[in-house]
């Protein structure tokens, strides 16, 4: 509960740091470009029931669903690679192979494959996060001593026991942290895949208000995206709260 309180003024300090350089920042330029933060709060308010709700509910949606993708098939994925060697030489040539590519730059294929709807834009945040996942934790499990293992295989350790007393304990931490570093960039990329074939999500938001010249909406829009990345690195916070209690005791 400290460490909660801890945190959540942390936050709030960052906040009161950026609020007071935007507002100085509008005060000094004086330009309707550069609006004040109580101008976007109003303004973000008056639309947020009526609009922008329903925008930050198809990018969370989409986010969701390439997360959930991605663990699906990278975590299981990486768990065979780190435990057998075999699966590894075969399948770590095409990963290092894969990872590097730009993964914007196969939006126009993507788009071509899977139309310009929904599934480009979630198989855009799969792409974004998996590769990440399936290094993150297949790196991990090869970063177990062998030593941890032998206790277990002398009293007949099944495979089960084996990933849920070693394994899981030492890849879940690494996997919540290449997740929460994917999350940043597939937040940007998601922004950028919403300007492209369809009506809703913060990206479409924030553009077409830049389009209409109402630089109050787009702000809001900015604002409102930048909580959601927020709101999603406390989620993956609080989950590595709950879940990796070993941690807390070490740090105790």
């Amino acid at each position: 509960m400290r460490k909660l309180a801890q945190v959540l003024r942390f936050y709030l300090t960052g906040a009161i740091i950026l609020l007071v350089l935007w507002e100085l920042a509008a005060q000094i330029m004086q330009l309707p470009i550069v609006p004040t933060p109580q101008k976007v709060a109003v303004k973000l308010v008056q639309v947020f029931g009526d609009f922008i709700a329903i925008h930050s509910l198809y990018s969370l949606g989409r986010i969701a669903a390439g997360l959930a993708l991605a663990v699906g098939i990278g975590y299981p994925l990486g768990l065979l690679m780190g435990y057998s060697a075999r699966a590894d030489r075969f399948l770590a040539p095409l990963v290092y192979l894969t990872y590097p590519v730009p993964k914007i730059a196969l939006l126009p294929i993507l788009m071509l494959l899977a139309g310009v709807g929904e599934l480009s834009k979630i198989l855009m945040i799969f792409l974004i996060i998996v590769f990440q996942v399936v290094i993150a934790v297949r790196d991990a499990i090869k970063a177990i001593p062998l030593e941890m293992y032998y206790p277990l295989y002398s009293l007949g350790a099944s495979r089960w026991q084996l990933v849920r007393e070693v394994i899981f304990p030492a890849t879940w931490p690494k996997f919540l942290t290449a997740v929460r570093v994917a999350m940043a960039t597939a937040v940007s990329v998601l922004f950028f895949t919403e300007t492209f074939g369809t009506q809703y999500g913060m990206g479409y938001f924030i553009m077409d208000a830049w389009l209409r010249v109402n630089y109050l909406e787009m702000y809001a829009g900015i604002v409102v995206l930048s909580a959601l990345g927020l709101l999603l690195f406390g989620l993956i916070d609080a989950l590595e709260y709950l879940t990796c209690r070993w941690q807390r005791q070490q740090e105790a």
